[in-house]
């Protein structure tokens, strides 16, 4: 299975998007530990879309070949949806339309008619997917601590017969999982791959959040089995990459953290090697069975590649289920309320075993 500003070139889309936006029913992160609440369902899902090959992937929209990759052909004057395969993926952006004091939550059927928002999703000019978020702007939840932009995986496309929550077909669960898991969930294991570029993180705010921000997620009931950040600080040329691998609280609590680029520490140096402020580069998140890998890959430099063995992290017991989150997940909510995050993909795909 695989995955992959309101346009203002014109007027009529102008006017689509509005029209368009005004139907939407919309619903609905800490230091460097994340709280999440599963977003609310929204209306747009009609559950017509059709799975051709089978894989529970409609493959639609501009990734021809239906491997989440466009093959540089990234339209400027199109939404996200004709660029990229969005077919199982939706979006919570930091407005409250429906007045429910919590994020709204774009569900998959309204992402895949063209929805963007001229200030949070959008395409850019060079045709990448912009995810942008403030300091300051609604939350996922009243117990949330940060911002987002970001997607969510959701393997049941359109078919909103089938919750959100649960080890079932909306879901998958680690390889290591109980058979009966396996058998119940959409899938089992899985890769997500990107490539982005961070165009702008927070410069005011304290020490310990400024310049940091989530790019990719596992997601867990109630943990993150993988939280990937990158972090520029003030005054820095480059920006660091580590990741944080927190386990089942209900078996053991504990969260491990792994600097992949430069340091994650609150006074690193600037890293030599870092990633500077627009520099696309790729990750992979992958799982199989009670193994994770996080592999970040830059054009003539090597990749680097760090390991976790997931035996004692408690999620090869029953019940747990999995997503993947891609895009900004601002980590500074102590900065100037206009202050943002903002990053471009150029990529983005997913792949599961599959029963």
């Amino acid at each position: 299975m695989n995955l992959n500003k309101l346009s203002n070139k014109g007027l009529i889309p102008f006017l689509f998007g509005v029209f368009f936006f005004s139907f939407l029913t919309l619903g609905s992160c800490s230091s460097d530990s994340v709280d999440e609440e599963e977003p609310i369902d929204t209306v747009g899902d009609t559950g017509d879309d059709t799975d051709t090959d089978g894989d529970g992937n409609t493959d639609g929209n501009g990734d021809t070949d239906g491997d989440g990759d466009t093959n540089g052909a990234l339209d400027p004057n199109a939404p996200p949806s004709s660029n990229f395969d969005l077919s199982t993926w939706n979006i919570s952006i930091p407005i409250d339309m429906d007045k429910s004091g919590t994020a709204d939550n774009i569900s998959v059927a309204s992402i895949n008619n063209g929805f963007e928002h001229p200030d949070y999703f959008y395409t850019g000019d060079d045709g990448g997917m912009v995810f942008k978020c403030t300091v300051a702007g609604y939350k996922t939840s009243k117990n949330t601590s940060f911002v987002r932009s970001e997607f969510r995986e959701m393997l049941r496309g359109t078919n909103t017969s089938i919750s959100t929550q649960g080890v079932n077909k909306n879901n998958w669960v680690f390889g290591s999982a109980p058979e009966s898991d396996i058998n119940a969930a959409a899938a089992f294991d899985g890769e997500l791959r990107a490539t982005l570029a961070v165009n702008h993180v927070s410069t005011t705010g304290s020490r310990s959040h400024v310049g940091r921000v989530i790019i990719g997620q596992i997601h867990a009931n109630d943990d993150e089995p993988v939280r990937l950040y990158y972090r520029k600080l003030p005054g820095h040329t480059k920006g660091s990459i580590y990741f944080a691998h927190e386990t089942n609280e209900n078996v053991v609590d504990r969260e491990d953290w792994y600097n992949m680029i430069g340091r994650r520490d609150n006074d690193a140096s600037d890293p030599d090697d870092g990633i500077e402020l627009g520099e696309q580069f790729s990750y992979i998140i992958k799982v199989k069975d009670n193994n994770l890998w996080v592999t970040i890959i830059r054009e003539g430099k090597d990749d680097v590649v760090q390991q976790v063995i997931m035996s004692s992290s408690g999620y090869d017991v029953g019940g747990q289920y999995m997503y993947f989150k891609a895009g900004v997940y601002i980590q500074d909510n102590t900065g100037d309320d206009d202050d943002y995050t903002q990053a471009t993909f150029y990529n983005l795909e997913t792949s599961h075993t599959t029963n």
